[in-house]
């Protein structure tokens, strides 16, 4: 392990010199690696647009809609960190297979869905199949990228990709629900799972940390449990009272369970998360940053939709094809970071691109019931996607870094369970946040709907400024400029 006074890019390689060449299939290995990302992400979001489409054809319950989405969150947040620790002890190609093909026959279960139980069995094994594949595919970006300067542009293509897939899963959910049939928002994962699930054994390696350990059942349980207890909690947020059993049970039981968890870890010889893993500087500002822009962005895409369909009456491909600028701003931001992140470093760049997407995030909290897409929507979602797109890629370079044959799938699984928090809490928190303000609000019908929006979004602003922030102070003197890394 490197000390706190490296730079991000000395940190990131593991190679050494005169050490072995590069793998000339490693380009092609990412590519097959980002394509499931790109649809795991894709298809965390997907479903936003569908879900009243959804509901008419199998005729879900509200209380049962809801879980179309938590379903799917609840299972990967609790299984991401054992499914990355899984990749370490058996095989990161082999685990990466396991979960490409679970998530291509769960997506043909989803898309075949008579009723609404099977759509929600298929949702919770979706979720199951990317805490396989997600951690390790990461694990294996960190290991065959060895040189600094690839691994940041490989980490920056896989943020951007993984960004870009949620922002296209709106996109594409308004287009083919609008267009075809919701069903095919589950058919489009099945050849981006398949064609993956081959080309791994031809491009990749197998890789595994040195000598053989059990996964330890208690730790697996209380990791597990624990996590799967405290989001359901987070979740229950939305639908209950923030004092109610329905909430305070799941929370405090899962928030025991991994206070438990973490005291095992502090006394075994063989910890499933060794607590000093932890205490890396520069990986510590890479997980700052990210979970806080998730938190943001997840209640955004959220409240957004909802403005678009219940306030300016879009239909499900207008709303779809309104993201198309984000998008756009969105793989600006990526390609500018990529440019300058080697002159100015990642914690310049993590800093930069919150407060950039503050700012959009608070021109869209002034979103009026009477707006328009031009000028109440267009400005703050394009400086938004560029500030997101511009800070994806350093937030991946520093959570990644150090990673050794040893922990690569314990450190990506850890940013993904952490990406995936931010993405409950965010959601959880702030959509509680702008519906409470629009039941209390004196106003009627869409003034009250857009002053609960508008607290929402602007709580989402201050989130990310406060992400910049302390993102920044917690690189203290562990960042140094890549500019030096560059020139040796």
């Amino acid at each position: 392990m490197t000390g706190p006074e490296q730079d991000v890019g000395a940190e990131a390689s593991t190679a050494e010199p005169g050490g072995p060449p590069p793998d000339p299939r490693r380009w092609k290995l990412l590519a097959v690696l980002a394509t499931v990302q790109f649809i795991i992400f894709l298809d965390a979001t997907i479903v936003n647009v569908a879900l009243p489409s959804i509901r008419d054809s199998l005729h879900f319950s509200e209380q049962q809609l809801t879980w179309v989405v938590n379903g799917y969150l609840l299972t990967a947040g609790g299984l991401l960190l054992v499914g990355g620790r899984l990749g370490d002890m058996l095989g990161r190609r082999r685990m990466f297979a396991i979960g490409a093909a679970l998530f291509a026959a769960a997506s043909i279960l989803a898309a075949v869905s008579a009723n609404a139980e099977t759509l929600l069995v298929a949702r919770f094994v979706q979720g199951t199949a990317e805490a396989c594949a997600a951690p390790a595919a990461l694990g294996m970006i960190a290991l065959t990228f060895t040189d600094p300067r690839e691994s940041q542009k490989a980490f920056a293509i896989w943020g951007g990709l993984s960004g870009l897939g949620a922002t296209l899963g709106v996109v594409l959910s308004g287009v083919l629900t609008d267009l075809i049939s919701w069903r095919w928002i589950f058919w489009i994962n099945v050849p981006l799972a398949l064609v993956p699930l081959v080309l791994v054994f031809v491009f990749g390696k197998e890789s595994r940390m040195e000598g053989r350990r059990a996964l330890g059942p208690v730790s697996a349980i209380l990791v597990t449990g624990g996590m799967v207890a405290a989001v359901h909690g987070m979740l229950q947020i939305v639908t209950h009272p923030v004092g109610s059993a329905e909430v305070l049970l799941p929370l405090c039981g899962g928030l025991i369970a991994l206070a438990v968890f973490v005291a095992v870890q502090a006394k075994s010889a063989h910890p499933l998360l060794p607590l000093a893993f932890l205490r890396n500087r520069v990986r510590a500002a890479g997980y700052v940053g990210l979970t806080f822009l998730n938190a943001a962005t997840a209640a955004m895409f959220f409240l957004l939709v909802l403005y678009m369909q219940n306030v300016l009456d879009y239909s499900p491909l207008a709303n779809g094809l309104a993201w198309v600028p984000y998008c756009l701003t969105f793989l600006l931001g990526l390609q500018v970071a990529l440019a300058t992140m080697p002159k100015v470093g990642a914690r310049a760049v993590i800093t930069i691109g919150l407060t950039t997407a503050a700012l959009g995030m608070g021109w869209l909290a002034l979103i009026p019931a009477d707006g328009s897409f031009w000028s109440s929507l267009l400005p703050g979602m394009l400086v938004l996607g560029f500030g997101g797109g511009y800070t994806f890629p350093a937030t991946q370079t520093a959570a990644l870094s150090g990673l050794s044959m040893q922990d690569a799938g314990l450190g990506s699984g850890i940013i993904t369970t952490l990406g995936q928090l931010g993405q409950v809490v965010g959601l959880t928190a702030l959509v509680t946040v702008s519906l409470t303000v629009t039941a209390d609000s004196g106003a009627s019908g869409d003034e009250a709907v857009v002053d609960g929006f508008g607290v929402g979004l602007g709580i989402a602003a201050v989130v990310l400024l406060a992400g910049a922030l302390l993102a920044a102070a917690t690189f203290g003197r562990a960042n140094r400029d890549v500019a030096k890394l560059a020139r040796t």
